[in-house]
């Protein structure tokens, strides 16, 4: 697929970092793009203004993806200012850095609805649209923590795990239906988490520096135009995992 004219794209946690350059990737390809966020409503409007610049659809919509009732409230609203989704980025997530000791009962509940539940609940809500459709790409945002450990801590491994698990149970069964769903797992990129992550440095990336959103955003791009890959990983991270 050349370009993405016609379809519809909802990315969680959208209006900055990883999202935000996934979000400006698929409308530069053609697709009109829903700008989910939490928090950032400026940040959020100024993605879809410069959606809209490179003359493409585009709405910001405030919604905690961990919440069943907003994703509900989300879903109806995409539908009905942009049409149906049938690409959906699962971005939303937290770091809250905690050491083993520290971690609590609620690190590990927030963390898990927010970076986990967050992405089943999403794939449930857009799913009938997506097999109306007979297609559908899913791209499910995890970590290298998932197959190092990292050092946010035992919630955030988990979560970022889990992620892939999820992607595996669905590809397995969408397969025959015109629906992929794959993971990216990046390694450090330079976003507001990592810049919060003060033993995060480009030292420990072999490549010798943090990621760019931008290329994290073109791995998304090209498991969207790809139809013949579901169920993968794809680690973006300066060789700092290697399978």
């Amino acid at each position: 697929m050349d370009d993405l004219n016609g379809k519809v794209a909802l990315v969680t946690g959208a209006s900055r970092g990883i999202g935000r350059a996934v979000a400006l990737a698929l409308a530069g390809a053609g697709a009109s793009v829903a700008v989910n966020y939490r928090i950032h409503d400026g940040a959020a409007v100024k993605v879809v203004s410069q959606i809209e610049g490179l003359g493409r659809k585009a709405v910001a919509i405030q919604a905690d993806v961990s919440v069943g009732a907003d994703i509900h409230r989300l879903a109806n609203f995409v539908e009905r200012k942009l049409g149906t989704p049938t690409i959906l980025v699962n971005n939303a997530g937290i770091g809250i850095a905690r050491s083993i000791e520290d971690v609590t009962e609620q690190d590990w509940d927030h963390t898990l609805d927010t970076n986990l539940k967050s992405a089943f609940l999403m794939i449930q809500a857009l799913l009938p649209g997506m097999r109306s459709c007979k297609w559908g790409r899913i791209v499910n945002l995890s970590s290298g923590a998932a197959h190092t450990g990292g050092v946010v801590g035992p919630h955030y491994a988990a979560s970022k795990a889990g992620m892939i698990g999820l992607t595996h149970y669905y590809a397995a069964r969408l397969v025959k239906e015109g629906i992929t769903i794959n993971v990216i797992a990046p390694g450090p990129v330079a976003t507001d988490m990592v810049a919060d992550l003060p033993q995060l440095t480009p030292a420990i990336v072999p490549i010798g520096r943090f990621g760019q959103t931008e290329e994290i955003a073109e791995a998304a791009l090209m498991i969207v135009r790809n139809a013949y890959l579901t169920g993968q990983t794809i680690n973006v991270n300066g060789g700092l995992y290697m399978t």
